[in-house]
């Protein structure tokens, strides 16, 4: 049975421009149209949300739990639950699961998890982002040391078996990983991300050549720009295809160079927040710490939202508002495919997001 709503607000962010006094139209999951409100009819039963905007819902392609749920500790449906109810208050109607260097024991406990999740009709999780352990030691961050070690073919295709259909990224050092590792993981259609990487300049070009197509949290955990040793990340400023996600909070990057890196990659830049949660099981004791979560010590996770990044942008990066909710939304669902989100158009999803006017999330429709 056909289900129309109307949702009205101050102003809706289309994903490219800015409309005012316009109705969005849904119908069932899919947007019917955007009208003017003047042509409504008075008949309509409307949706109002004064002193917002609409805006399209974000897409979080790192977080690895929520509400004292670190989901590896907790490999279980009733964290993804959590997790995906959690992200969709900061505006997230998807979420992709993260597990950080671990053992294999985990990583297939995880991998359970989530199928599970989807038999039981499950929303918003779009499969698991693997961070390690095939990543280098040296640019390791708070991950395992002991764990962390270069990849075989049997370990990668054993893996990737079981994971069919649930593993979707996978973020490594690509100057640790053989050609034919990045050649098997990528016949399995799963996204490679460089990151936790001490790759030269070449050796991070040579990757992107071979199918790399993105790098983890620019900046941390990998070879820095440097005028004569330019890097990880001054490779991925300098290809035009790769794109690369960033972490917002103040405390992974400083704003300036968020704001550096953001003139020179433009649309290539997108946002995570690499959220964690007060953990005291499993291998990662992560501590909330003020805005910031650390492990051992060293900083380990953030405690954004989506929305709070997007206020971050606008308020400490000088970004405006509208490629702020970009770098939330439609850069990250050009990434992953999701080809009915990231605007606010006919025949796209209904999942739109209403904001107050300091950028809070009120609403994920």
């Amino acid at each position: 049975m056909s289900s129309i709503r109307v949702y009205i607000a101050d102003r809706v962010f289309t994903g490219e421009t800015w409309l005012q006094n316009h109705a969005v139209i849904v119908e069932n999951d899919t947007i019917k149209e955007i009208v003017p409100v003047s042509l409504l009819s008075t008949e309509q039963k409307t949706e109002e949300f004064h002193n917002c905007f609409l805006a399209p819902a974000f897409i979080d392609l790192q977080i690895y739990g929520a509400g004292g749920k670190l989901f590896s500790a907790h490999p279980e449906p009733s964290s993804l639950q959590i997790l995906q109810e959690h992200g969709a208050k900061g505006g997230s109607v998807f979420s992709l699961p993260t597990v950080a260097t671990n053992t294999y024991e985990v990583f297939y406990n995880c991998i359970d998890a989530v199928r599970e999740y989807w038999k039981n009709n499950g929303k918003g999780i779009l499969g698991l982002h693997f961070e390690g352990p095939w990543i280098n030691s040296t640019k390791r961050g708070a991950h395992i040391e002991s764990l962390i070690h270069p990849p075989t073919i049997q370990e990668v295709e054993e893996i990737l078996n079981y994971g069919k259909g649930v593993i979707r990224m996978i973020t490594l050092a690509p100057e640790i990983c053989s050609k034919e590792v990045i050649d098997l993981i990528l016949s399995h259609n799963i996204f490679i991300s460089a990151g936790h990487s001490n790759a030269t300049y070449e050796e991070a070009k040579k990757s992107f050549a071979n199918g790399i197509t993105m790098v983890t949290h620019l900046y941390n955990a990998m070879s820095p720009l440097q005028h004569r040793q330019p890097g990880l990340v001054g490779a991925t400023m300098d290809d035009d295809m790769v794109m690369a996600s960033i972490i917002p909070d103040g405390y992974h990057v400083d704003y300036a160079a968020i704001r550096i890196a953001k003139q020179v990659m433009k649309e290539r830049l997108f946002v995570i927040t690499d959220a964690v949660t007060v953990t005291k099981q499993g291998d990662y004791q992560h501590q909330q710490v003020g805005n910031k979560y650390e492990a051992n010590n060293i900083l380990s996770g953030s405690a954004l939202t989506m929305a709070m990044a997007v206020q971050n942008l606008v308020n400490f990066t000088s970004i405006e508002l509208g490629e702020a909710l970009r770098m939330c939304s439609l850069y990250p669902a050009k990434l992953f495919g999701l080809h009915e989100y990231g605007r606010i158009e006919k025949g796209y999803s209904s999942k739109v997001i209403v904001m107050n006017k300091n950028m809070e999330a009120v609403q994920l429709l």
